[in-house]
């Protein structure tokens, strides 16, 4: 089963970065304000990037070096031609 780490764009233009195994169920959790406590204060508006791993410790890897990335660089990542699987879908 694959594991995928996203970014979402909360209000404010702040970004939220994750893993899951399941990517929708995820989302729909962030949108009730249930899956963390940051979207829970900063609600989500879009899915702007996400990435898909073949084990869970591929995609924690990943998601601790995208949460080292300045939020300039968040967005460089979110709007490149070279994503892994590309997802702008409203949350």
């Amino acid at each position: 089963m694959p594991y995928y780490v996203y970014i979402i764009q909360c209000e404010g233009n702040s970004l939220y970065t994750g893993y899951t195994k399941n990517l929708n169920s995820r989302i729909r959790l962030h949108k009730k304000g249930k899956a963390a406590r940051y979207t829970k204060m900063h609600p989500p508006k879009k899915l702007v990037h996400v990435e898909e791993f073949n084990s869970r410790a591929e995609a924690m890897r990943r998601e601790k070096r995208i949460k080292k990335l300045t939020h300039l660089q968040k967005l460089k990542l979110a709007h490149s031609k070279t994503r892994r699987h590309k997802s702008k879908k409203p949350v």
